[in-house]
Parts: structure tokens; C-alpha cells; sequence
């Protein structure tokens, strides 16, 4: 259903090198790029996720209730993700942990700001 997500960026070069380390860890790398966005997945028919710098030349702002949300299938994959993230620079939104109903997550901000979690299904 959801073909790509685009955050946007202030600092390109430092957004880029902060996604190429975090995606790494799912075996995901730069399937596309330009001057003005790069894009990642695990292959180039996959979801993808991309950076980019505004097209109307404006400052990159991050949306109140936006967040991305990434798939992944065991927690300890979930607990990767986080600990990369909060490496990188990231800031923590919530520690990995089980949320109820079998939802494992973490949530986390990148380095403008912009909110993603990691999350699986686990039996209860």
C-alpha cells in the first residue's frame, strides 16, 4: 500500500550519513539519489524511505503527529534500530519495550527531529 515516505532535511550530508548506518542495519542501502534526495530499501521494487532537501527551497520542519513507523520481525531488531539511532545522534520518544497486545517498540528522532519507531508482533 505505501510505496515510499520522504523526511525532510537542513543538513543533507549529515541526514544521508546518518540513514546510510541506521538502514544498514536491515540490509537496506541507497537504491536512488540525486543533489537532492537519497533513497533507501532492500531492493529497488521494496518500500522505500527517502531524505531530501525541500523542493520549495524553505527550511525542513517536522510535522506535530507525523511519525514513520518500520517493520521489522523479532525485538531484538527493534532494540538494534534504537540503540543505532540514539548512537548516531538520535534522540530518545521511548525506550524498546512491550506496549500491549503483543506490540514491541521504540520511538526515537532523528537528527532534525523527525519521529520514527521500530516495531514488531510478538506473542503475548
Amino acid at each position: 500500500m505505501i510505496g515510499y515516505t520522504t523526511v525532510g532535511t537542513n543538513d543533507f550530508e549529515s541526514a544521508t550519513k546518518f540513514y546510510d548506518a541506521f538502514f544498514a542495519e536491515l540490509g537496506a542501502k541507497r537504491t536512488m539519489e540525486t543533489d537532492g534526495y537519497v533513497v533507501w530499501g532492500t531492493s529497488p521494487e521494496a518500500t522505500a524511505f527517502s531524505v531530501v532537501k525541500p523542493h520549495d527551497g524553505k527550511a525542513a520542519t517536522v510535522g506535530n503527529g507525523v511519525m514513520i513507523a518500520l517493520a521489522v520481525e523479532k525485538p531484538d531488531q527493534v532494540k538494534a534500530l534504537y540503540e543505532k539511532a540514539i548512537e548516531l545522534g538520535g534522540s530518545c520518544e521511548g525506550k524498546p519495550g512491550p506496549r500491549g497486545g503483543g506490540f514491541y517498540a521504540a520511538y526515537f528522532r532523528d537528527l532534525d527531529g523527525n519521529k520514527l519507531n521500530a516495531f514488531c508482533i510478538v506473542a503475548e
